[in-house]
């Protein structure tokens, strides 16, 4: 069941298949690691007993929820602002050769807080060992094809729909 799961195109593999294309591999990467990271965190809350209560206390469990869809959507409308700047200044091809504008600290926060803001999360160490495996073969696959989707239209196809699921915190 949880391979199922994984393997299962969601907000995850949006938000790796969008940093792979900017930062490259190394950006994808650092994603999965975060998302890793995050699944750790929630299978260690498991395990100490805090997942039972917030599934005990649903209205922490829906404000932890709420969170994530604020996050969301504020992280979406910042992305789509880039994208539609991008597209007025005729700024459309993007390099996904490892030499992009995503940081790896960046990649790794926002797979972090990705799963951090949802309590879903709690099937715990079983995605951790399946993940990894799973979103970097996306990255590899992704950072060989990134220089020419970068440079096409595809591009903003990616970076409209990823932005309604998860967005960028940008480097500073």
């Amino acid at each position: 069941m949880a391979v199922v799961v994984i393997v299962t195109p969601g907000p995850d593999t949006a938000l790796t298949i969008r940093n792979t294309l900017r930062g490259g591999r190394r950006g994808g990467v650092f994603t999965a690691v975060g998302v890793v990271t995050g699944q750790a965190i929630w299978a260690l809350a498991t395990s100490v007993g805090l997942a039972a209560l917030l599934a005990a206390w649903s209205e922490i469990f829906a404000a932890i929820r709420f969170a994530g869809a604020i996050y969301l959507v504020c992280l979406g409308v910042q992305v789509l602002v880039g994208a539609w700047r991008a597209s007025r200044q005729g700024n459309t091809a993007r390099v996904a050769d490892g030499a992009g504008t995503l940081s790896p600290r960046v990649a790794w926060q926002q797979g972090l807080v990705s799963n951090l803001l949802n309590p879903k999360m709690v099937f715990g160490l079983v995605f951790c060992v399946i993940t990894p495996g799973w979103l970097v073969a996306y990255t590899v696959v992704l950072a060989k094809l990134g220089v020419a989707v970068g440079r096409s239209n595809l591009w903003r196809l990616v970076e409209g729909a990823t932005s309604t699921n998860r967005a960028t915190w940008r480097s500073r």
